[in-house]
């Protein structure tokens, strides 16, 4: 569910906002704004994404702590140590348990002063390996392109966001497309990426249908039910918690298919959060400190999403969420169930399922190194 927009009308809900909840859970936050400079270049491309808009400035809400006596999961009882957690879009209902985190004060409970930020232009990815965010978001398989290098990007996935994708093909109801033999002959939007189109004619194949029919056309698509309905495309590729979501809430009718119930090998992960290798190495305790008060957050998100919500839309300094609440209830609501799903804990990461994905891209001749096995822990997870 990497997918933004659908602005749609807006009722304004009667429940707790998300200042109330602060208020009663901590007393005294601040948020700052700060500039952040990306010197680093890198040749490698970027993910593209099915929705939310990528904005260039930051999105900060440091907090301010007060001297903490030491307890389980803090690092330090002195000065709160500075994290810099770089997004990959703007903020959305992936990021929930961020900002939980760190509007009720767990991150500085555990010693951490930590800074949320939008990506530079490069990417997430390219910001953290560079040293300049010890933390980011990406998913599994657009990290292959920064692993699958003779020397690869110092980033490691530490913990999985959702444990299982939740990415398909949404398409109008009624347009034979509840399955991938159904996109021949059909218009399919694309981000032409390799991983992308290969996923796309492997899932025709497995259900007995002709790639070479699919009509591609470019994807520049912002709201994906709505170019549905407006029969801009027959077809696109979306994450379910937030574009499908979406199709209910402005009540487009649409038929949908998941890649996971077409293959096992594309249950990968996304989104993941990834970190810098030298910052793992350094510092492993406050790294673990990091993910305690994260998994805390998203826990939080799991038992009170409406709450949670409400958290997210207000630490959301980009507004690309304001006139989109009810679509943000929704999506939290559905996701909130996904964080975990079947997994026995947040955050954990299933090696055969990591592996299968990454030797599929093998078999597939879609990256030059065997990456099996490469690319993720879970030794600091809680």
């Amino acid at each position: 569910m990497r997918n933004k927009e659908g602005k749609c009308a807006i009722r304004r809900s009667s429940a707790q906002s998300g200042g109330e909840v602060r208020n009663k859970e901590k007393e005294r936050q601040r948020g700052t704004e700060t500039n952040l400079e990306v010197v680093m270049e890198y040749g490698l491309e970027t993910k593209k994404c099915d929705g939310w808009r990528r904005t260039r400035f930051l999105a900060a809400a440091a907090l301010a702590g007060t001297t903490l006596l030491a307890a389980p999961g803090v690092v330090q009882a002195g000065t709160p140590e500075k994290i810099t957690f770089c997004l990959d879009w703007t903020p959305n209902t992936n990021h929930t348990g961020l900002f939980a985190a760190q509007a009720l004060g767990y991150y500085e409970e555990a010693g951490l002063d930590v800074e949320i930020v939008q990506p530079p232009e490069n990417g997430a990815v390219l910001m953290c390996a560079a040293g300049q965010a010890q933390f980011a978001v990406d998913a599994q398989d657009t990290m292959a392109a920064a692993l699958d290098q003779d020397e690869p990007l110092g980033i490691t996935a530490v913990a999985a966001l959702i444990q299982h994708n939740t990415s398909g093909i949404l398409s109008r109801a009624g347009d034979g497309i509840d399955t991938p033999k159904g996109l021949e002959g059909k218009v399919y939007s694309t981000w032409e990426s390799p991983i992308e189109l290969k996923m796309v004619e492997y899932v025709m194949e497995q259900d007995g249908g002709d790639f070479s029919t699919l009509k591609l056309i470019p994807n520049d698509i912002t709201d994906e039910p709505a170019a549905l309905a407006a029969h801009q495309t027959d077809s696109v590729w979306v994450f379910y918690g937030w574009s499908g979501i979406n199709a209910g809430v402005e009540g487009v009718d649409c038929d949908y298919f998941s890649f996971r119930d077409i293959s096992p090998e594309l249950d990968y992960y996304t989104p993941v959060i990834v970190a810098n290798d030298d910052f793992l190495e350094q510092s492993p305790e406050t790294a673990k400190a990091f993910l305690e008060a994260t998994k805390r957050g998203y826990e939080y998100a799991i038992e009170h999403p409406k709450e949670a919500a409400d958290l997210l839309i207000e630490g959301d300094t980009t507004r690309s969420l304001d006139g989109s609440q009810d679509l943000v209830y929704a999506s939290q609501e559905w996701l909130s169930e996904r964080y975990v799903d079947d997994a026995q804990r947040w955050g954990v990461f299933d090696e055969d399922r990591w592996n299968a994905f990454y030797g599929w891209l093998s078999e597939n001749e879609l990256t030059s190194h065997d990456l099996t096995g490469k690319g993720f822990t879970n030794d600091f997870l809680p």
